[in-house]
């Protein structure tokens, strides 16, 4: 069985189940414990904590643990949000109407934050629209600003079309109207740079399980002078931000991961797109009901998706599964849901050939061609579409 759906997880690597063991076996202590169980976890907390903060280029204290990137999310978005509009009389607090802008194409756990905003704290929200490709513009981007805007937040790179944003231009021209930028970069990790001084990003959500680390790990990484409401309280934790007894282990399992793909990420987003290029041109060759879906250029180098007029998703994903490739229709966070993408009809596609669509996205040590899994698409499209 070949697994192509790498944007829904990851296996962990051996390397990070390895450094995780210490945290689960010996040095299991709490890290707010004060003895020597718990200051060793404390140290390796801090250690695992530093290590990620340079992979960002953030300090060490800019980097939150959340339990991945929907979490993550949810806490860039209502945090900062809410922070920037909270009006405080005496103990009295009240939050203000504001402002945020998002896109169309977000991740489930963008759109449901930005939608609570609107529910229950009365913000107004902007969706700023995006090309057929899935990309935003500067200009549109701009035009969706007010004076009370207190957030723009964006995917890095799409979950389900894999179109790659210019966050460096796009926090450029934010920059410009001193509002902040959050980057959902849990697609993007290890394919594209993370860098803080790069990007020009103000927080940037990573999750673990796409890197090769544990499931319900990740990072909520924030520049300092950002305030920020916390969703959990209780013990303080994570300087106040995020409360709750730490995951040492998964915390030292998320900076390995991220460590190594960080170290691989030129070399493997280079030979995985090679690879990517070539089963493209073969699907689109070999299957002429076939339609590349995001952008030709500005994409992740391991995801290809593609839309198949005339089929059900998918019944092409049970015919392939059945010749031995495992891949997907979407966001794995709207499996089961009989809706069409929201993503594929922001981007002007139509309904009933949204829901054609089939998503293929490849892990980072792919090393060898994939015409065999092209072949099996051709066989399969065949089988659905009938004579």
């Amino acid at each position: 069985m070949l697994y192509l759906d790498n944007a829904a997880t990851t296996p962990v690597r051996p390397e990070v189940l390895e450094a995780m063991m210490p945290y689960l076996t010996r040095w299991y202590g709490n890290p707010s414990s004060h003895h020597t169980v718990g200051e060793a976890a404390a140290d390796a907390l801090a250690d695992a904590r530093a290590r990620v903060a340079r992979v960002l280029g953030l300090r060490a204290g800019d980097v939150v643990f959340t339990s991945g990137g929907t979490e993550a999310n949810n806490l860039a978005i209502k945090g900062i949000s809410i922070a920037a509009a909270l009006r405080r009389d005496g103990a009295a607090g009240a939050v203000r109407r504001a402002h945020v802008v998002t896109t169309p194409i977000e991740h489930e756990s963008v759109l449901e934050s930005v939608a609570y905003l609107e529910r229950v704290h009365g913000f107004a929200a902007t969706y700023t629209p995006v090309d057929e490709h899935g990309r935003v513009s500067a200009d549109a981007l701009a035009r969706s600003l007010r004076d009370d805007t207190v957030l723009v937040s964006l995917g890095y790179a799409n979950n389900e079309v894999g179109t790659v944003q210019d966050a460096a231009g796009l926090a450029a021209a934010l920059r410009e109207r001193r509002v902040p930028l959050h980057l959902d970069a849990v697609q993007a990790a290890g394919w594209l740079t993370l860098s803080a001084a790069e990007l020009g990003y103000d927080a940037i959500s990573l999750a673990g399980h796409k890197l090769g680390a544990p499931k319900g790990t990740g990072v909520l990484g924030i520049r300092g002078r950002i305030p920020l409401e916390p969703l959990l309280h209780g013990g303080g934790q994570e300087r106040g931000r995020r409360s709750g007894t730490e995951d040492v282990a998964g915390a030292v399992g998320f900076a390995a991961a991220l460590e190594l793909a960080e170290a691989e990420r030129v070399e493997a987003s280079a030979r995985v797109g090679a690879i990517r290029d070539r089963f493209i041109a073969r699907v689109l060759e070999l299957v002429p009901s076939a339609r590349l879906t995001g952008d030709p250029v500005h994409r992740l180098a391991g995801t290809a998706s593609f839309t198949f007029a005339g089929t059900s998703g998918e019944a092409v994903l049970l015919e392939l599964e059945r010749r031995g490739v495992v891949s997907s229709s979407g966001s794995a966070c709207a499996a089961g849901s009989d809706e069409p993408s929201h993503v594929l009809l922001a981007m002007g596609i139509a309904p009933e050939l949204a829901q054609t669509a089939v998503r293929f996205t490849f892990p980072r040590w792919l090393n060898a061609p994939l015409d065999a899994v092209a072949d099996a698409v051709e066989a399969s499209v065949a089988a659905v579409a009938g004579p």
